[in-house]
């Protein structure tokens, strides 16, 4: 059992290979055959055995061995891989990222609303430490 994680950075993910993490995050424990059955395409045993190896060597998937094949599970939630992209791209592209949100959130005032509470409680928290 490994009580670390591999990836210090993370690692753009292929299309197929996020298709094949929301099915290991929402499932679980999953085999080849488990994660190729729950595909919304059909893909050869061997095609979804490398993405599963390839995840697993990014650091998104942990493994063990069952009988003669590998059963995987997630090494980060959903929310914690966000972050973690998230947090790679701030630093190189704050203001882009920054534009992006406000593109996005548009003329929603009740979001741009959330979105200043959280800024100034985070402020605050800021504000906090430096005392």
């Amino acid at each position: 059992m490994r009580f670390f994680k591999r990836a210090a950075q993370p690692q753009p993910l292929g299309s197929l290979e996020s298709q094949v993490m929301e099915v290991v995050w929402s499932h679980g424990d999953s085999s080849v055959r488990d994660v190729a059955e729950k595909l919304d395409r059909p893909l050869a045993y061997t095609t979804v055995m490398t993405t599963l190896d390839r995840l697993y060597k990014k650091g998104l998937l942990e493994r063990r061995k069952a009988d003669r094949a590998f059963v995987y599970w997630p090494s980060l939630t959903r929310p914690e891989w966000e972050r973690r992209i998230v947090a790679d791209l701030l630093p190189h592209s704050g203001d882009l990222l920054i534009s992006c949100l406000l593109d996005e959130v548009g003329q929603d005032v009740d979001l741009l609303n959330e979105l200043e509470r959280k800024i100034k409680l985070k402020r605050r928290e800021l504000d906090g430490r430096k005392s």
